[in-house]
């Protein structure tokens, strides 16, 4: 039995020569190893919107064993502009198709501000971070087979992705100013009078019957099927939502004017980063919206929401589609007798922003005439800012000499938008001084409408914030991501010729809201019993103003709440939390 040959014998000559040539083509990571510790390290700060199976593949397709050199030398060569584009893949940068789509508006922005906007995508701490793990990563690779190690980091990201665990380096929370399903979180009153009842769970804005579905919501993982599910059931509810004007005045309707001053990139945060946010001018108001969510944080989107006021908040697609009439805030006081107007600092031809607001808005009001005011600043696009106080000036003036009892007018101002310059700089005006001179202005149109004696109902709501304060997700001036801190906007409401004018602190509505609370509070005071009743019941004014939950989308970016945690998704992919 000794002279019979070895059963395995077979087997081991035949297998040989595969591991042979295995074991002399195997090459391990070697300097991809440092791109994935890097990648590793960005997404244990929150800085990537990491894929981990896209990784998985491009690690694969690294290690495959290559025996023939020179095919080993071209799989690297390819294997360079694939991992910066993974790389990029991987950031919260905008999309390819995000750019290409606003191609038309790139173009137009002046050469010094897009050199200031390159300048502020190098970022000193962490070009130097990068080279400190540099170092690292060469001295820990004498002595460690990173190969091992990045295999498994990797592994394990996958493998922790299917089974739904969420991974989060950081911690995450909800901000003050958001509101997730099931929740309202409390906001500390700056000085106005809390007028909000109790707190309302804010899934009545998601589904027709809350009170039976929200112990559900409570108990829902954060997959991405059931934020879908829930993201639908909030568009389906705000289908059913609008505000129900009168179908007429009464004869004894008292006559005024609704101001609806829309300014272009100014934010809670902002006017933080600022330290403006105990201006005088924001004690002036009567009532002061805390939680307000502009659901969006470009210019045209945010006007076209606040042109369609009157119904609940549409997707992002939806808003570039006919609408029914009774959404247009604009025609249902136009069906009452306020003729439109319109007046803007500036041509509005920037991004066709004039074009989309009377195609999409259907704001068809001629614009008031800008001959002749004056200009200090000089937007990003290289045309004239005009001179807000001029502005306010000339329409009090035309208001006066016109003789319609009622009119609406839409203002749009941009002095506080990221690059406006000063005439004759190449360098980007301090926002600072921009935002103070703002509220100067705004400040003295108040006084001369005090003065005038004229009823007025006039609306401050921002279109979206700056940015100032960039965070893990974008940087500072970047808004193609809607990010809490950007569409937490500052609302103020302001009635001028009351007989009985509210006294004292503001009024603070701390319930989340949005368009569809403005509309509601303009309907409710619209036959002007409100100028003539000595003793105005502000308490019943702002009763149940409709809720709306937090939910911001720019074309291929979506923020919700959900939960008491943020959550976004890009490009239609899977939902992350929004890192802190």
């Amino acid at each position: 039995m000794n002279n019979l040959p070895h059963q395995g014998a077979p087997h081991s000559r035949s297998t040989a020569p595969l591991a042979g040539i295995l074991n002399s083509s195997w090459r391990g990571l070697g300097g991809w190893n440092y791109y994935f510790l890097l990648k590793f390290g960005l997404l244990g700060y929150g800085y990537l919107n990491f894929h981990p199976f896209a990784n998985l593949v491009f690690l694969a397709f690294l290690l495959l064993p290559i025996a023939n050199l020179r095919l080993h030398k071209l799989r690297q060569g390819l294997a360079i502009p694939a991992g910066l584009a993974l790389f990029y893949y991987d950031t919260w940068l905008p999309g390819v198709n995000s750019i290409l789509s606003q191609g038309d508006q790139l173009v137009g922005l002046s050469g010094s501000y897009v050199l200031e906007l390159v300048q502020r995508f190098i970022n000193w701490k962490m070009l130097g971070a990068a080279l400190v793990l540099w170092v690292v990563y060469l001295f820990l690779a004498q002595w460690l087979r990173l190969t091992v190690w990045v295999v498994l980091a990797l592994v394990w990201l996958n493998v922790q992705g299917m089974t739904g665990f969420t991974l989060s380096f950081t911690p995450n929370s909800l901000p003050l100013n958001t509101v997730a399903l099931g929740q309202v979180s409390p906001v500390v009153s700056s000085g106005g009078t809390d007028v909000s009842g109790a707190a309302l769970m804010d899934n009545a804005a998601l589904t027709p019957d809350a009170a039976s579905l929200a112990p559900n919501y409570q108990q829902l993982a954060p997959t991405n099927q059931n934020i879908n599910a829930t993201l639908e059931s909030f568009y389906q509810a705000e289908q059913q939502r609008q505000t129900k004007f009168p179908a007429a005045l009464s004869s004894d309707a008292i006559p005024f004017d609704v101001l609806i001053i829309n300014i272009c990139s100014l934010s809670w945060s902002d006017m933080e980063a600022v330290n403006l946010t105990q201006h005088p001018l924001w004690q002036r108001f009567d009532i002061r919206f805390q939680q307000f969510n502009s659901a969006t944080s470009y210019s045209g989107p945010a006007s076209l929401r606040l042109l369609r006021a009157s119904c609940g908040q549409s997707s992002q697609p939806d808003l570039y589609k006919p609408a029914a009439d009774q959404c247009y805030l604009l025609d249902n006081l136009a069906a009452l007798g306020f003729g439109a107007e319109l007046a803007m600092d500036h041509t509005g031809k920037f991004g066709n922003y004039l074009s989309e607001l009377r195609q999409d808005g259907k704001l068809s009001a001629p614009l008031m005439s800008q001959q002749g005011l004056p200009n200090e600043l000089v937007s990003f696009d290289g045309e004239p800012v005009l001179s807000d106080s001029a502005l306010f000036s000339r329409w009090l003036t035309e208001r006066e000499a016109n003789s319609a009892e009622r009119s609406a007018t839409f203002f749009n101002l941009i002095p506080l938008h990221d690059g406006n310059r000063f005439a004759g700089s190449s360098q980007t005006a301090p926002y600072l001084g921009r935002a103070l001179s703002l509220f100067d202005d705004l400040n003295g149109f108040f006084d001369a409408l005090e003065k005038s004696g004229r009823k007025l109902m006039v609306v401050v709501l921002p279109e979206h914030g700056a940015a100032l304060v960039g965070d893990k997700v974008q940087l500072s001036g970047l808004r193609d991501i809607s990010s809490p801190s950007i569409t937490h906007v500052p609302v103020g409401i302001k009635f001028f010729g009351m007989q009985a004018p509210h006294q004292g602190a503001p009024l603070d509505v701390q319930e989340p809201t949005s368009y569809l609370a403005i509309s509601e509070l303009i309907a409710r005071s619209v036959d002007g019993r409100l100028f003539s009743t000595p003793a105005p019941d502000w308490t019943a004014l702002l009763q149940n103003l409709p809720q709306t939950a937090l939910v911001s989308e720019n074309e291929n970016a979506l923020v919700m709440a959900f939960k008491g945690k943020n959550y976004i998704r890009l490009n239609k992919g899977d939902w992350v939390l929004y890192p802190n």
